[in-house]
């Protein structure tokens, strides 16, 4: 069964139990009224009825008579209400409307004194409002009564049907925005992954669909990465293939000599792809939680230190100076050694990269109550604004000339750092070279149970 349609049974069960309660209660209320309105109006009539009598006889003689009329109608008498009583001033009773007569007066009447001239020559007790119901009515009355009650059902009917529609209607416009989003998730199923819908509806359906459609902008930026991935995954593995290709082909063909140097070559080559499919797996492991990491108790500032000396060799080579600043030994942290170390060569081989001869790259070490933060500077050409939110993105390159670069470095970086619970961003601008920072919790304040630094985006940094 549809939604509209359940919703729209629930709307008009709802309803036609509201009205259906509502006209019972009228009803009753109606009808009870104009029955204890015609039961005071027969006491009423009974007092003046017994007041003209006394009036003609002088006395109560033969009062029985009328007494016993008044206790009786079109149905005849009715014993299932309490008697109506005549007693003179003194409280002796002197007739009832049913025999036979009382010796004593029920407690629960209503005492309606008979005035002749001005003086009381007697008391009426008759039945109290309590019981209204047994009050049989004029013929008027209750044709009225009857008017009332059909008019009362068919506003109840009315209101039934209203309610059916306007349920039928707003149940159609609740589940509206569903079955488009239904449709869309039906075209995103089969290949389409440009589908937004309309945000509409109340709070909680619109906050559906505002998530449907930032889940199918971020399918289709998965779908276009993955495409971009596939083709620069093809055009990184071609150009070494080639080369393989070509000078074993050289060699076998005796063009070139098989020589220590072109062996170098094809090793070198072999590296190449080796390092490239070691990324796209390390990359692909760490964003499904799958790559292994082994936090442990590090001292990260000796880390980097090390590590900055290797580099200075590297950087020498290209007339680049890498340094360390800050102390060499800091509190530890809770991170794993060797996903550090790779982290570290990343940031230094991309600095390395995009700083000409003559810069520096420098490693600074800090340290804070909570946490050691390592930034690795450089004084390259720095970072478009434009570029800043796709630094990290995966074979994200702002510039087409990256030499071997597979575009993978950044990413994976990333994702082991979050892997470790810490943080990292950039800050750059064009002309003045870049700043990646790293921030990984001490051990003492995971030991305290003070939170660690959750995994943040790019754009937080910014």
């Amino acid at each position: 069964m549809r939604l509209w349609v359940q919703l729209a049974g629930s709307f008009l069960l709802v309803t036609l139990v509201a009205v259906l309660t509502a006209t019972l209660l009228a009803q009753a209320q109606v009808t009870g009224h104009v029955r204890q309105y015609a039961q005071q109006e027969h006491q009423m009539t009974l007092v003046v009825t017994l007041a003209d009598y006394y009036a003609r006889t002088g006395s109560w003689a033969g009062v029985e008579t009328v007494m016993q009329q008044s206790g009786s109608g079109r149905r005849g008498r009715q014993w299932g209400r309490p008697p109506t009583i005549l007693t003179d001033p003194a409280g002796t009773i002197i007739a009832s409307s049913r025999d036979p007569l009382p010796t004593t007066l029920p407690t629960d009447t209503v005492a309606r004194p008979i005035r002749v001239a001005g003086e009381v020559v007697g008391v009426l007790h008759t039945a109290p409002m309590a019981h209204a119901e047994t009050a049989e009515l004029s013929p008027g009355m209750a044709q009225m009564l009857t008017t009332v009650t059909r008019s009362l059902w068919l506003a109840g009917m009315l209101a039934a049907g209203t309610g059916t529609l306007l349920s039928v209607l707003l149940a159609r416009r609740i589940a509206a925005p569903l079955g488009h989003m239904a449709q869309a998730a039906r075209r995103i199923a089969a290949g389409d992954l440009a589908q937004q819908v309309p945000v509409s509806g109340s709070s909680e359906i619109a906050a559906v669909a505002a998530a449907f459609n930032q889940m199918s902008a971020s399918l289709q930026q998965s779908e276009q990465a993955r495409r971009n991935l596939l083709a620069d995954v093809a055009h990184e593995l071609r150009t070494p293939i080639s080369v393989i290709q070509g000078n074993l082909r050289a060699i076998l063909d005796e063009v070139y000599p098989l020589s220590r140097a072109e062996i170098a070559t094809l090793y070198d080559e072999v590296l190449l792809l080796n390092r490239l499919v070691t990324d796209v797996r390390d990359l692909a492991q760490a964003e499904v939680g799958q790559l292994p990491v082994h936090p442990q108790p590090t001292d990260l500032a000796a880390l980097a230190t090390r590590l900055t000396h290797l580099f200075a060799e590297v950087g020498l080579a290209q007339g680049v100076t890498v340094r360390a600043v800050g102390p060499e030994t800091l509190p530890p942290v809770q991170a794993d050694p060797e996903r550090m170390q790779q982290v570290l060569s990343n940031l230094l081989t991309n600095a390395l990269r995009h700083t000409p001869a003559g810069g520096t790259i420098t490693v600074e070490i800090s340290d804070t109550a909570n946490a050691v933060t390592l930034a690795v500077c450089d004084t390259g050409s720095g970072i478009a604004p434009a570029d800043l939110p796709h630094i990290f993105d995966r074979y994200w390159r702002a510039n087409a000339d990256s030499g071997h670069s597979s575009g993978l470095g950044l990413a994976i970086a990333r994702q082991l750092v979050w892997a470790q619970g810490g943080e990292i961003g950039v800050e750059s601008q064009p002309g003045r070279g870049s700043r990646f920072w790293v921030r990984l919790p001490r051990v003492a304040a995971v030991s305290r149970g003070m939170p660690t630094p959750r995994q943040s985006t790019l754009a937080e940094h910014q």
